[in-house]
């Protein structure tokens, strides 16, 4: 299945995605909110009224997500073109929902920085609540896979050891356009070409085989350290290609276009706007 949060009448509901791009409302609020009911698959799976594509907009995922945690290096390329030692453990670092922005909202560039950078990655969004999962049951916990940009303040990520000051900036992380339940890609999400484009340039193109730490070992030793519920998001790291990784730097500025996509679950278009001087 295909999942989304849509805009429609007004309002937002959650709802499923048919091939010929029509909508089925679900009697739920948001994604979150849907992924929150214990049968959430047989809500999911329901018939019900079909929307015409000019009928609704597909909107922010998960809006207001319990928790949105991050994984730093975790793309072999993207580990050597940073000069990096491939980390032992997964590199874990925090978002904060105020950051996150539907799949064709403006990124807002903090007025604060001229070096945002580009990060696309594969996005897992929980199903089920879990801790110490084993490695083996992890993917038992995971409702699907999205699309997800971590737009990064590189100065500021860089003032201090901590990933966290650059990382989650108001309106600068781009996620959707749908989740795409398991069943419909490769275990593990493994061996899907993801790309990131800025107007229309490829800079990143890259197959998620590349992973360090895959999909059920990152959920195993997030749920080791919390409980993971469902909505929660987990960024799975980038691959090669960003602006910080390039000779010279290359950053993102007003008005261009980021353009990120994963095979098998669909692209998000979003353009680059200034913050405005208060």
């Amino acid at each position: 299945m295909r999942l989304a949060t849509i805009e429609t009448n007004g309002r937002t509901r959650a709802a499923r995605l048919e091939p010929a791009g029509q909508a089925v409302p679900l009697p739920f609020d948001d994604l979150g909110a849907l992924l929150a009911a214990p049968d959430w698959r047989t809500h999911a799976a329901a018939a019900g009224p079909l929307l015409n594509a000019t009928e609704f907009q597909v909107t922010t995922l998960v809006p207001r997500p319990g928790k949105i945690i991050c994984l730093g290096l975790n793309y072999r390329s993207h580990i050597d073109e940073m000069g990096r030692d491939r980390p032992k453990y997964p590199t874990l670092f925090a978002k904060f929902s105020e950051s996150l922005i539907g799949p064709s909202d403006d990124i807002v560039l903090p007025r604060v920085s001229t070096e945002i950078d580009w990060e696309a990655e594969l996005a897992i969004v929980i199903g089920s609540a879990c801790r110490h999962a084993a490695e083996a049951d992890a993917l038992d916990a995971v409702a699907g896979y999205t699309v997800l940009n971590d737009i990064t303040v590189r100065d500021w990520q860089h003032r201090t050891r901590e990933f966290l000051a650059g990382k989650t900036f108001e309106a600068t992380t781009p996620v959707g356009p749908v989740l795409v339940t398991p069943d419909e890609l490769p275990v593990n999400a493994l061996g899907l070409t993801i790309e990131c484009k800025v107007d229309g340039v490829t800079m990143q193109k890259a197959s998620t085989a590349d992973l360090l730490f895959e999909p059920a070992a990152i959920v195993s030793y997030v749920s080791t350290i919390l409980t993971l519920r469902p909505g929660d998001i987990i960024a799975t790291g980038t691959p090669g290609g960003v602006g910080a990784g390039r000779t010279p730097k290359v950053f993102l500025t007003d008005g261009q276009t980021v353009e990120t996509s994963i095979e098998g679950i669909g692209s998000i278009s979003n353009r680059c706007r200034l913050e405005p001087a208060e």
